[in-house]
């Protein structure tokens, strides 16, 4: 005779208000992330599904699933906050607490483009502190503002798919290098001598500078190695670009096939450039999307090169420029390390997908 193993579920049956006010707050955009989640959870388990379903379907735990789903069983609604806490009684009411929080995301004050905590409390009659903790509370950050950029690509998913396809398994008896120019590269020199590091103090420069003239960089990272093959110029026109090529087909071995991944730069697409990938077959060209460089690798290449030795650097001339950027090269090939390429292309174009569904729904 069989027996259960485990605990039983509990079963969930929703009265036609719990399931309207369940989603109100599951799709209702100024809600609290936690309170949406957990109103998830208590409507797929509503639709029978079982904890581990439940929990493979949003992204979480089958523990998580489990304890909301035995919250509200017990406590109905009233269970998908947070338990109370050991501490000191609370001196600011809920409904304080649900003012500043729909303040904050629903209106801006007079004259600026957001709230600080001592506006916020003037305007409410609170300790700066008091919004400071609830803003803490409710992950608030009214003061930061992020940059984005969605591709208005036509071939995005196209593009995508080419080019993660190329990083998850590459074709055999082919290299595949990612390639792009880090343009105008200025060798700058402090005004004053910096302040070195010291035992509490942190190393010091001024914040101006002499200008000594720029360079273009040319880089094409192997994917698979993480060795990068580079250029220093002084412009970076197709005629510089071409030279670049001529350098990758002559420090590639023959034989083997090269698949470059680079982006839609107008030196890119010159007739020059489309003649020359024309005489020379083993080079195959896959365009990233529009406003996609997060999907080009040298990126992240170029972005360890301006945080190691640029950002902080003091060049007096071009020369020396070239030389610390030479230096920095000959260290990374010394010991090279690829990039570990890890989400599929559905997985970003999902992400996509939520993200432009978002900024539509911020809109309507």
């Amino acid at each position: 005779m069989a027996t259960m193993i485990g605990r039983p579920t509990a079963e969930i049956s929703l009265t036609q208000a719990e399931r309207e006010a369940l989603e109100a707050f599951r799709r209702r955009r100024k809600t609290a992330q936690a309170v949406s989640l957990r109103s998830a959870v208590v409507l797929a388990c509503a639709e029978g599904l079982n904890n581990g379903e439940v929990a493979e379907q949003l992204g979480i735990t089958r523990q998580t699933v489990g304890k909301w789903r035995a919250r509200f069983a017990t406590h109905r609604l009233d269970g998908l906050t947070d338990e109370k806490r050991p501490g000191a009684p609370r001196t600011i009411g809920d409904r304080v607490v649900e003012r500043v929080v729909t303040a904050t995301l629903e209106s801006t004050p007079r004259g600026a483009t957001h709230w600080s905590t001592r506006g916020m409390a003037e305007k409410l009659g609170l300790s700066h502190m008091a919004v400071a903790r609830i803003w803490r509370a409710f992950g608030l950050q009214p003061h930061r503002s992020e940059s984005f950029k969605l591709s208005p690509d036509p071939l995005l998913i196209e593009k995508v798919r080419d080019i993660v396809g190329l990083y998850l398994a590459p074709p055999a008896n082919a290299l595949v290098l990612c390639v792009d120019e880090k343009s105008q590269i200025q060798a700058l020199d402090r005004t004053q001598p910096l302040l070195p590091l010291r035992p509490g103090q942190i190393e010091r420069r001024t914040h101006d500078y002499r200008r000594h003239g720029t360079i273009s960089l040319f880089a094409a990272l192997d994917t698979a190695t993480g060795t990068v093959i580079t250029a220093t110029r002084k412009r970076h026109r197709a005629s510089e670009f071409r030279d670049f090529l001529d350098q990758i087909d002559g420090e590639v071995p023959e034989g083997l096939d090269i698949h470059i991944v680079m982006d839609n730069l107008a030196t890119h697409k010159t007739p020059a450039i489309s003649r020359w990938f024309a005489r020379h077959p083993r080079f195959h060209v896959h365009f990233t999307p529009t406003y996609a460089s997060w999907i080009n690798q040298v990126e992240r290449w170029f972005s360890a090169l301006e945080n190691r030795q640029l950002k902080r650097g003091s060049h007096r001339s071009v020369r020396a420029l070239v030389d610390a950027i030479r230096v920095f090269v000959d260290e990374h090939n010394r010991a090279p390390r690829p990039f570990k390429w890890v989400k599929s292309a559905d997985d970003i174009l999902a992400t996509i997908a939520r993200f432009a569904l978002r900024t539509t729904a911020a809109h309507v």
